[in-house]
């Protein structure tokens, strides 16, 4: 499910949570969480296969190129760490004020968020599919930050899909579709691997046995504990992958055909169905 959403502008997120509180299971735990991140660590490495040559046609043929589209991606990483930053602690400080130990992470399984997030996704898939014609090819340093800052309103607000809201905002902007997917797949791969690892630490953090205090002296997690732990993540992005593959030959194709509205449709009706199970008490 994460393999074919991820990389469709569908919000896999919203799929993913959806579908684990319907199998009964709290998407806020950091195996859960850890789980959603190994999932688009698997898309990742499925997106870096997929746009592997047209990345290297597009940006690196030339040291200024390189360089340039060096500058756009740090450029956009940048705006979307320092806005998401500060989303995060709005949220805790603000939002979950009265949550003890809160974090962000509590609000991802809270369909009465995630379905507006939805609905706000496909309207802009829809509007930016309906409004936009063929852009410029190329990519300017206003355009990625503007990306950037609307990535960072994906951090939190599970169903606001990030590639939907990127490659949508792109095409708003001018840019080409090619340009679009190739770049916001491009933030994708910078994004993945720091989430990863806070993932990973707030996974650990949350087992005693690996926390170095006194209760992991006497019993230390072992290697079989540490594989446990993990396997499930690992075998889950083995899937994404491979799902993901798939997924791009679609976007892609749809993307070129001028079909990228129907996306917006689809989160649309997603949205319609988390908005039934939060009402009927998911």
């Amino acid at each position: 499910m994460q393999g074919a959403c991820e990389l469709l502008p569908v919000s896999s997120s919203a799929h993913v949570i959806i579908a684990e509180k319907l199998m009964g299971i709290d998407p806020a735990t950091p195996e859960m969480t850890l789980l959603l991140v190994m999932l688009h660590t698997g898309t990742m490495l499925a997106v870096i296969a997929y746009f592997y040559r047209s990345w290297k046609a597009s940006f690196f043929g030339s040291r200024s190129e390189t360089a340039s589209f060096v500058k756009l991606l740090l450029a956009a990483t940048f705006v979307t760490g320092l806005i998401g930053l500060a989303l995060k602690v709005l949220i805790e400080k603000v939002f979950l004020a009265r949550t003890a130990h809160a974090e962000v992470e509590m609000i991802f399984g809270n369909l009465g968020i995630v379905s507006p997030a939805l609905a706000a996704a496909g309207a802009l898939i829809i509007y930016s599919g309906l409004k936009t014609s063929y852009g410029t090819p190329r990519l300017r340093g206003r355009a990625a930050v503007v990306i950037g800052a609307v990535q960072a309103l994906c951090l939190p607000f599970r169903g606001f899909s990030r590639s939907g809201a990127t490659i949508s905002t792109a095409l708003l902007l001018g840019v080409s579709k090619r340009k679009a997917e190739e770049f916001s797949f491009a933030l994708a791969v910078v994004l993945t691997p720091p989430v990863v690892v806070k993932e990973v630490h707030r996974l650990l953090k949350a087992h005693p046995g690996f926390q170095g205090n006194p209760v992991s002296a006497l019993h230390p997690p072992g290697a079989l504990d540490v594989f446990h732990l993990f396997l499930p993540s690992v075998l889950g992005m083995v899937a994404s992958f491979l799902a993901g593959l798939l997924a791009l030959k679609w976007l892609s194709s749809w993307l070129e055909r001028g079909r990228w509205q129907y996306f917006g449709y689809y989160c649309l009706a997603v949205s319609a169905l988390a908005f039934a199970l939060h009402a009927s008490g998911f």
